[in-house]
C-alpha cells in the first residue's frame, strides 16, 4: 500500500484503496465467515478505509463489517456508511429527513457494533427535502459524538455548492467528502464535480472504478459474455445490442489492449487511472471473492505515464460518460416529464 492520503481537509489519513462492502451479504457473497476473511485480508494489506451502506443487502453488509471489526480492529479503521435508500414498507423508512436520520444512525451503529461512525454519508440527493434539515440533523449527530464527519454521494455540482453555502450561512457542520462514480468509461465528473471538490477542499471517494465489471478484463470483443448476479439484476446495462453498451465494449477492448502494451492488467490500469486525478482521495474497490480482491491490491502503486494517459484520453475523451446510466443519479427535472410541462387547463 502506498502512502496514505489526506481525506480532504479533515486531517484524517486514509489508504488510496478503500474497501467497499456492497457485495457482502445476500447481494453477493452470502458466506459471512468468508466475507470477514476477505475484509481481514484487505486490512492486513494496508487498507484502513472501509465503506458500506445501510441498504447493502438490507443491513446485512453492515452486520458483516461489524463482525470483521470486532476483537480490536475497529480503532484502526476509518469507517464510512450511508443512509437514504428504502429499508421497509413504511414511506418514512427512507430518505434524508431528520426523522429518518436520527432513527437510522442508531440502527447502523448497532449493526456495525460500534459507538461512532467516522463518515456518515447522504447516499443520494432528495430535492423535496430541505438540505438544511438534513445537515441540521447530521450536525447534531456530530455534536453528540455519534458521527465524526458528513459526506455526500452522487450529488450534482449545484447541490455540492449548496451544502457548503448552508454550512457557512446557517452554522451547520460542513460536508467534507463526495462519493461519485468515476472510471475510464464514466468520466463525466471531470467537468465540474472534481474541480468543485478541489475548490472546497473535499475528499473524493470514487465508486465503481471498474465500471460495474466492464473493466474487470472479462468483457472482450469476440468472447462469450460472462454471467454474474449483477448481469441478472441489471441486464439492460450489459445488453450489447444497446448502442451505449456497444460503445463501452469497444472502449473496454481498446483499453485492455493498451493495458497489455503497458505491461498491466486492465484492472490495474483502471484503478491507477482513477487514483491519478489530483482530486481523488481513494478508489472504492468492491470485491466479492478473494481472487477479485487480490487482483486489485497493489494497483495504488502503479503510476501511468503521460503517454498512456494521453492514449486513454483518445479512447474515452475527458468529461465523457459513454452511458448516461453511469452517472448514478437522474435529477427529477429530467426523470419526471411533469416538471417540464405546463399543466393543462
Amino acid at each position: 500500500m502506498t502512502d496514505h492520503r489526506l481525506l480532504g481537509r479533515t486531517g484524517v489519513k486514509v489508504s488510496p484503496l478503500a474497501l467497499g462492502t456492497m457485495m457482502f451479504g445476500a447481494r453477493g457473497n452470502t458466506d459471512h465467515d468468508d466475507s470477514v476473511r476477505i475484509i481481514h485480508r484487505a486490512l492486513d494489506s494496508g487498507i484502513n478505509f472501509v465503506d458500506t451502506a445501510d441498504v447493502y443487502s438490507a443491513g446485512e453488509s453492515e452486520t458483516i463489517v461489524g463482525k470483521a471489526l470486532a476483537g480490536g480492529r475497529r480503532d484502526g479503521v476509518v469507517l464510512a456508511t450511508k443512509f437514504h435508500g428504502s429499508l421497509g414498507s413504511d414511506p418514512n423508512e427512507q430518505g434524508n429527513s431528520r426523522r429518518w436520520i436520527i432513527r437510522e444512525v442508531e440502527n447502523s451503529l448497532r449493526r456495525l457494533g460500534t459507538d461512532w461512525i467516522d463518515l456518515y454519508q447522504v447516499h443520494r440527493p432528495e430535492p423535496e427535502t430541505d438540505f438544511d434539515e438534513t445537515l441540521g440533523a447530521l450536525s447534531d449527530l456530530v455534536h453528540q459524538g455519534k458521527i465524526r464527519y458528513i459526506g455526500t454521494s452522487t450529488f450534482e455540482p449545484s447541490a455540492i455548492v449548496e451544502g457548503q453555502w448552508i454550512a457557512e450561512r446557517r452554522g451547520r457542520e460542513r460536508v467534507v467528502t463526495e462519493q461519485p462514480p468515476y472510471s475510464l468509461l464514466a468520466r463525466g465528473i471531470e467537468r465540474e464535480v472534481l474541480p468543485i471538490a478541489q475548490q472546497y477542499g473535499l475528499g473524493v471517494l470514487s465508486w465503481s472504478p471498474l465500471a460495474g465489471g466492464w473493466l474487470s478484463g472479462r468483457y472482450r470483443k469476440g468472447a462469450d459474455q460472462p454471467t454474474s448476479s449483477r448481469i441478472d439484476r441489471q441486464a439492460e446495462r450489459f445488453d450489447i445490442a444497446d448502442p451505449e453498451n456497444a460503445a463501452k465494449l469497444d472502449a473496454a477492448e481498446a483499453l485492455a489492449q493498451l493495458a497489455e502494451e503497458a505491461g498491466l492488467t486492465l484492472v490495474q490500469l483502471a484503478l491507477a487511472f482513477v487514483l491519478e486525478h489530483p482530486a481523488v482521495t481513494s478508489a472504492i474497490i468492491g470485491p466479492r471473492t478473494f481472487e477479485q480482491l487480490e487482483s486489485q491490491l497493489g494497483a495504488d502503486r502503479v503510476r501511468l505515464s503521460a503517454d498512456v494517459l494521453d492514449r486513454i484520453d483518445k479512447i474515452v475523451p475527458p468529461g465523457t460518460n459513454l452511458s448516461a446510466r453511469d452517472a448514478g443519479y437522474v435529477p427529477p427535472a429530467l426523470s419526471d416529464p411533469r416538471l417540464r410541462r405546463r399543466p393543462r387547463v
